[in-house]
């Protein structure tokens, strides 16, 4: 009886490591793509937009809290890759970087958010908890050990400060809700609208390069594209032009190019930030609205559906037919219970960014 029973549990730690490992891989090379793509400011250099949080807060919702060792191990790869010697103010990064995506995947479970992001509240909660508050720990710890450790003086905190949050939160904004997205089994398109979604794609790779490369100030141009893609297909349109396009504005700006070109590096660092997060705004914002106001319609059309039935039996005199109870909303997709969030004896840990200029 006992290798039955051993049986299943050495099933689950294989498959809790390989899960484990998974998220440390994505990390890290979520970590790599990022730092190809670097601004300076101040004394230090960013990146504008930093994917490892959004990897590590779609990891939690996917796999649950007992992942957050593979977002420590990522946070480590990253830190190794751009120091030889791993020193106290390197394991400081790697726990600030782990601790952000834990608190926004803990914020966000508390308010009851579903990661289908089919109501205007899930965007919003991603939006103020998931981004703009979580990772104020990220920013705030890594600033603060550049400062501590004489890479950063006490003057040139807050700028360097404010970059490192807003690239932190654009990782979120823009790279979570592409892999929920990616992770829940979705109806394909009718076919029909396969016509539209090709005419869509190639309306996308004619103007977004254009806009982003363009000397003359054509980014406006992009706002049209989105709004018919989050009209037409929700998130998985918008959410994905979102991030086509501030990708490329990124690469437009670390070049020095198309609308930024002969800014300074703050010009440079407030235009791609404002877009960036323009971008991801109306795209999470106007798909849930969409989203939800399309999921109302159906409810109502579907209880008028009914009443008309109703009616027509009762004008025939027939009493009307007996109908199953409609089918329970889908619950939030949240994960495991905090029971069975980890294994014992789990703790904090976090990332890794390039100290100075």
């Amino acid at each position: 009886m006992a290798p039955v029973v051993r049986t299943p549990d050495r099933r689950q730690a294989v498959v809790y490591c390989v899960q484990t490992l998974a998220v440390a891989a994505c990390y890290y090379a979520a970590g790599r793509l990022g730092l190809l793509r670097q601004l300076v400011v101040g004394d230090a250099v960013f990146t504008p937009i930093w994917p490892p949080t959004g990897v590590a807060v779609a990891a939690l919702f996917i796999f649950g809290l007992r992942c957050w060792p593979g977002i420590a191990l990522g946070a480590l790869l990253v830190v190794l890759s751009l120091t030889s010697s791993l020193r106290l103010a390197a394991l400081g990064n790697i726990a600030g970087n782990t601790l952000a995506p834990v608190c926004a995947f803990l914020m966000l479970r508390k308010v009851g958010f579903r990661t289908a992001l089919s109501r205007l509240r899930d965007g919003v909660a991603l939006v103020f908890l998931g981004a703009l508050a979580a990772m104020l720990i990220s920013s705030t710890v890594g600033v603060g050990i550049l400062v501590a450790t004489g890479k950063l003086d006490w003057g040139g905190f807050w700028p360097v400060w404010l970059a490192w949050w807003v690239g932190d939160a654009m990782g979120v904004l823009l790279v979570t809700p592409a892999l929920l997205l990616l992770s829940e089994a979705r109806p394909a398109p009718d076919p029909g609208r396969w016509k539209e979604a090709v005419l869509l794609v190639v309306a996308a790779c004619a103007i977004i390069p254009l806009a982003t490369h363009s000397r003359l100030s054509l980014l406006y141009l992009i706002y049209p594209l989105l709004i018919w893609a989050a009209l037409r297909f929700q998130l998985a349109g918008s959410v994905l032009c979102a991030l086509v396009a501030s990708v490329l504005a990124t690469v437009a700006a670390t070049d020095g190019s198309g609308p930024f070109a002969e800014l300074t590096r703050t010009e440079v660092m407030i235009k791609l930030q404002v877009f960036n997060g323009s971008m991801a705004l109306t795209a999470l914002l106007l798909s849930a609205v969409i989203t939800e106001q399309h999921n109302t319609r159906r409810s109502v059309e579907l209880a008028c559906q009914e009443l008309v039935e109703v009616l027509e039996h009762l004008t025939a005199g027939e009493a009307p037919p007996d109908r199953p109870p409609p089918p329970p909303l889908p619950p939030p997709l949240l994960p495991p219970p905090a029971g069975g969030d980890g294994p014992p004896g789990q703790g904090e840990g976090r990332r890794g960014r390039p100290g100075s200029a």
